[in-house]
């Protein structure tokens, strides 16, 4: 089925359907307005097809807003995570799709989620780089990691960090020297964490130290994560990046 989408120069957007059938979305989702603009093309899926129970809805998001308030973090602030995912089930599509979604919290919060898995951006890097060893940022990171370095037969040293007066201390538990290195993880805002994890690694004899994320934000550029952090990888999510610096694998 499509559609096509309005907006008008008060931001309003109105949607038409051009054909009637299942109903497929799929969208970067790492802003509000997507929200509403789905919203919108599900309210008039449901008017032409209130009757029909042959046809089915389904929202693949490829990077969920709110993801990582996955809590209420201290009192008397809003649960994001928790209002996004009341919006979605408002909306009740049949399936909803998220590629890496940051905590289980997300899937558990939203109706008839599931996660799209990122192993095969991962592999991709893997491969280009020439078998590195891959490297958790933390501990919330080593599960998926550990399961990504068993598919591929690769070596995984865990790191962790914890702040000291305010500066982060990152320990490495395992031999990386004169080894390439990998670092997985969900997300980049700014990177400041994996600039001093990459200078870390290379502290301990890293040869190389490259740099996998989902969801490349990278809020702040790259002139500090190119001071230790040899080449990135990502996929486009969140945003499309022209940097010789960045691999991106192209999901939207």
């Amino acid at each position: 089925m499509s559609y096509t989408i309005k907006k008008f120069k008060d931001n309003q957007v109105a949607v038409t359907l051009t054909e009637r059938g299942n109903l497929s979305i799929k969208i970067r989702g790492n802003s509000y307005e997507d929200l509403f603009a789905i919203a919108s093309v599900k309210e008039a899926w449901d008017a032409e097809h209130v009757l029909d129970k042959t046809v089915t809805s389904q929202l693949t998001i490829y990077c969920l807003i709110a993801q990582r308030s996955d809590r209420r973090f201290n009192e008397k602030e809003s649960f994001d995570l928790k209002v996004v995912a009341r919006f979605l089930n408002s909306l009740q599509f049949d399936k909803v799709k998220i590629l890496h979604p940051h905590s289980a919290i997300s899937l558990a919060l939203i109706n008839n989620a599931q996660a799209i898995d990122h192993f095969e951006y991962v592999k991709q890097a893997f491969n280009e780089i020439g078998n590195p060893v891959l490297v958790s940022p933390d501990a919330g990171a080593y599960k998926t990691t550990h399961h990504i370095a068993e598919l591929l037969n690769a070596d995984l040293v865990p790191s962790n960090k914890v702040r000291v007066d305010g500066a982060p201390q990152i320990s490495i538990q395992g031999d990386v020297q004169g080894k390439q290195c990998l670092i997985v993880d969900d997300l980049a805002d700014g990177g400041r964490t994996f600039k001093f994890l990459a200078e870390e690694l290379k502290r301990q004899g890293a040869a190389k130290v490259f740099l996998y994320v989902t969801h490349s934000q990278f809020n702040y550029g790259f002139d500090e994560l190119k001071e230790t952090i040899d080449h990135v990888y990502c996929t486009n999510s969140y945003k499309d990046i022209e940097d010789d610096f960045v691999t991106q694998f192209k999901v939207i």
